[in-house]
């Protein structure tokens, strides 16, 4: 799982045998065809592929109406996304889909793909980025401490690709000690000051930590209603300057965040 009310399923690399794709494949696309339509459920559902021309198979056998998109895992360059996006067009005019209406969002696990992010970010149908650290690290020979300042670069790289590129911010790396609850929670809310707005669970004890670091509080949604009211008072009556609750000037980018805080409080 990844952002709030965000589902995911694997047909993927490393945690699939090779012997068990096809396997795997049947039985996410038996699960699949037992939700509603994409379109009428408030859950999205994300599918994990493989890389390459395995993962073009993995579309083929399991995509339907249910699904809002794949993660597409070890991308390393925007060309394999174009392959990705004719296999998903052909597939959509198959299954009689909007046509676009299948996203995708690229795992980078390298170097060179992070690297490559921002043609990557550019590539059809890339919705966000999503960084997967555990076979970075193993690329780059990195040894993540405990405040993961070790990758502190590429974990805000990716969110300035992201917003250059203007599609949705990250999504943070996943923890694989779910035992530890409040070090997850230290370190989502670590991340999401640096800009990123969900964070991929390998286990569902993992789900409502980071649905809590992630919605906004009561409070925090009264907050930004009050400062976007205010502000487009100010617009409205011809004024320049628009103060907060607490009298500090306000401009448009401070709406902005106002903005996103309750886009996250849907």
């Amino acid at each position: 799982m990844w952002p709030v009310r965000t589902s995911m399923s694997l047909v993927t690399k490393d945690a699939v045998a090779p012997a068990a794709k096809d396997a795997a494949r049947a039985v996410v696309a038996q699960w699949l065809s037992g939700l509603p339509a994409a379109a009428e459920n408030p859950v999205q559902v994300w599918i994990r592929i493989n890389s390459g021309d395995m993962g073009h198979t993995d579309v083929r056998a399991v995509l339907g109406p249910a699904v809002t998109g794949v993660v597409a895992a070890k991308t390393e360059s925007a060309e394999e996304l174009v392959a990705l996006h004719a296999v998903l067009t052909a597939m959509e005019d198959k299954l009689e889909l909007p046509a676009g209406s299948i996203g995708v969002v690229p795992l980078l696990e390298s170097a060179n793909a992070v690297l490559n992010a921002l043609s990557i970010a550019k590539a059809p149908r890339v919705q966000r980025l999503q960084v997967g650290e555990a076979d970075l690290r193993a690329d780059i020979g990195v040894e993540l401490g405990a405040d993961g300042r070790e990758l502190l670069y590429v974990r805000s790289q990716v969110v300035l690709i992201s917003a250059a590129a203007g599609i949705d911010p990250p999504v943070g790396p996943v923890d694989t000690n779910f035992r530890d609850t409040e070090a997850l929670a230290e370190s989502t809310r670590a991340v999401k000051r640096m800009g990123y707005v969900g964070r991929a669970c390998i286990h569902p004890a993992q789900a409502a930590v980071v649905n809590e670091v992630f919605t906004p509080t009561a409070d925090e949604v009264a907050a930004a209603k009050d400062l976007i009211a205010r502000f487009d008072a100010a617009m409205a009556a011809g004024d320049g300057v628009c103060l907060d609750a607490q009298g500090r000037m306000v401009d448009e980018a401070v709406v902005r965040q106002a903005r996103r805080t309750l886009s996250l409080a849907r």
